[in-house]
């Protein structure tokens, strides 16, 4: 199916690219969600007269992204888990876990946006984690894990 992009959209384009993808994809995801849309001569048209604004909305996001990127850079997260005596901790800390935290310091993060390339944490100390709050922006956090004997 051939759909335009009405937002940038990881490893497939960037804002008013059409570019063709499978039909589920298209009608499951990207349509509903508001990324995209078929791609018609009447839906290029319209997408055509809409450009400017599209592109300003997404550079207005983007630059409040990024200032909000920077109060976030850098920050610690402290949370305490039952732990055994070498270490490890009695189940895990999640995205979830970490995404209700960073939510209690002021900053709007959904456990999507949470990002842990070696899963979930299973030990007291620091760990860094990935937040990405938009495509462009990905800032490090550390998260401190205290253990909690039981």
């Amino acid at each position: 199916m051939q759909i335009i992009l009405l937002d940038k959209v990881v490893n497939l384009g960037n804002l008013g690219e059409v570019v063709k993808v499978k039909d589920g994809y298209a009608r499951n995801f990207l349509i509903p969600s508001g990324r995209a849309r078929r791609a018609t001569a009447v839906a290029i048209k319209e997408f055509e007269v809409k450009r400017a604004d599209l592109e300003k909305a997404a550079a207005a996001k983007l630059a409040e992204m990024q200032a909000q990127g920077a109060k976030l850079g850098g920050t610690t997260v402290k949370l305490t888990q039952k732990a055994g005596v070498d270490g490890r901790l009695f189940g895990s800390v999640t995205n979830a876990d970490i995404a209700q935290e960073v939510t209690k310091q002021g900053f709007a993060v959904t456990k999507s946006q949470i990002r842990m390339p070696n899963g979930p944490l299973k030990t007291v100390g620091d760990h860094s984690v990935s937040v990405s709050l938009h495509t462009d922006v990905l800032v490090d956090i550390t998260v401190t894990v205290y253990g909690e004997t039981a």
